[in-house]
């Protein structure tokens, strides 16, 4: 597989496709968002095994911490949070781009440690514990979030206001997203070319294998759930400002959908894959927004059988059904006398 090819051929999306058709430009910020969740949550769920239902509560507790440097910096958040209007805030340019900037930093450094104290807990569950454990985290988290006042409670908050002509707006918040994709992309990669990588798969293959040949299995799940933390915090932190208003239920932890859609997309692409989460990404949203404006109603009926053609039918996912059908695209060695010897039994 020619990888120069697909990037010059992401590259060129990502950067004409808003151009072509600048109605749709959240649209896109949206599916590079997606990007990431798929991309981030196959770093545990598919190069080790451990499917975690729950790493969306980093991406609210992203948005969360965001939102509160980005206020307090310059404003008490209670004062702003109030839902009585304690303050009128006004944000010059420089507060505006500062905090977003320190906002979206924190915000990943924030999770990833939030995810290494949770990491202490859940990793000493297996298989469809960790992934009901994890995704007892979310629910918790949204819950608790509903319940502290400093930041909104239920009723939510609303973020600072971009300092930008409005028509801008939309393409100032694509770059971030576009920007964020590419570097998770680029770490991500770069992370399974290293000893990481095959320690990871040892995990999933063996673990109780890996640990007895030596291998700190504890250590590399922790590292690998924070840099996935990380970049969904981040996520979250740009998420928050595009929306302009974060609320706990629907925008900061919506458990039941970029919940599932993060671990539906992996799963589509082909999971355990570098490349299969981006394209599983990209199918699911394109598909999820063409149903969401043609067959408004039945948009679930055909998420919903897709997930089970793909789980029933098609669990390799598109990338692994390609490595099968071209093995020797994606340099895959294949032995010819034992594919015969298998076709004569």
């Amino acid at each position: 597989m020619n990888e120069k090819l697909i990037y010059i051929g992401l590259a060129a999306f990502g950067i004409l496709g808003p151009i072509a058709f600048p109605d749709y430009i959240i649209q896109f910020a949206v599916l590079w968002i997606m990007v990431i969740m798929a991309s981030t949550w196959d770093i545990t769920g598919g190069q080790m095994g451990y499917n975690s239902l729950g790493n969306i509560a980093f991406f609210g507790v992203g948005m969360y911490i965001s939102a509160c440097i980005q206020v307090s910096m310059f404003y008490d958040l209670g004062d702003f949070t109030a839902s009585y209007g304690a303050i009128k805030p006004v944000f010059t340019d420089l507060q505006y781009y500062t905090g977003l900037g320190l906002g979206i930093v924190f915000a990943g450094v924030g999770c990833s440690l939030f995810s290494l104290l949770l990491g202490l807990a859940v990793f000493g569950l297996r298989g469809p514990y960790f992934a009901i454990g994890t995704l007892g985290v979310a629910v918790a988290a949204r819950e608790i979030a509903g319940t502290i006042d400093v930041i909104g409670a239920g009723a939510g908050i609303a973020m600072p206001f971009l300092p930008l002509p409005i028509e801008y707006r939309s393409a100032f918040f694509y770059v971030l997203c576009f920007i964020l994709a590419v570097f998770a992309h680029l770490v991500i990669r770069w992370l399974f070319k290293t000893q990481f990588g095959l320690a990871a798969n040892a995990i999933r293959d063996d673990e109780d294998k890996a640990e007895a040949m030596g291998i700190p299995t504890l250590r590399y799940k922790q590292v690998g759930w924070a840099i996935a933390a990380f970049f969904m915090g981040c996520a979250g932190a740009v998420f928050g400002n595009m929306v302009g208003y974060i609320e706990p239920l629907e925008v900061a932890f919506p458990v039941a959908t970029f919940g599932i859609f993060m671990v539906a997309m992996s799963l589509l692409g082909g999971k355990g894959t570098l490349w299969g989460p981006v394209l599983g990404a990209i199918f699911f949203h394109v598909v999820k927004e063409a149903t969401w404006t043609y067959l408004l109603g039945l948009q679930w009926v055909v998420l919903g059988l897709i997930l089970i053609l793909n789980i029933v039918y098609f669990q390799q996912g598109i990338m692994g059904w390609l490595q099968a059908k071209y093995p020797e695209r994606f340099g895959i060695a294949v032995d010819e006398s034992t594919s015969a010897s298998k076709e004569g039994v």
